[in-house]
């Protein structure tokens, strides 16, 4: 069985370099591959989160506890992107 394996390792010999090469390189490319979509999914989030306009509506209470006066139950979440009771704060 070892005889096989060394014969096998040998045989192989020429072409270890190159199918290491490549190895190497496609995992580095796949790393960076891999960090570039969780920074784009990371700023698609981010994007999608500074639509939620409660902070600058009159009735968000800064409060943890009842955060919203009028819907409660959306307020700081997606569902709060369009809605209808919003009214800026500004004066």
């Amino acid at each position: 069985m070892l005889q096989l394996l060394y014969l096998l390792v040998q045989a192989l010999k020429p072409y270890w370099v190159p199918i290491c090469f490549c190895l190497a390189w496609g995992l580095i490319i796949l790393f960076f591959w891999t960090v570039w979509s969780s920074i784009r999914a990371s700023l698609a989030i981010a994007k999608r989160m500074h639509q939620i306009p409660c902070t600058q509506c009159q009735f968000f209470t800064n409060d943890y506890r009842l955060k919203c006066t009028v819907n409660p139950s959306i307020a700081n979440s997606e569902a709060a992107i369009n809605c209808r009771e919003y009214q800026s704060g500004g004066i």
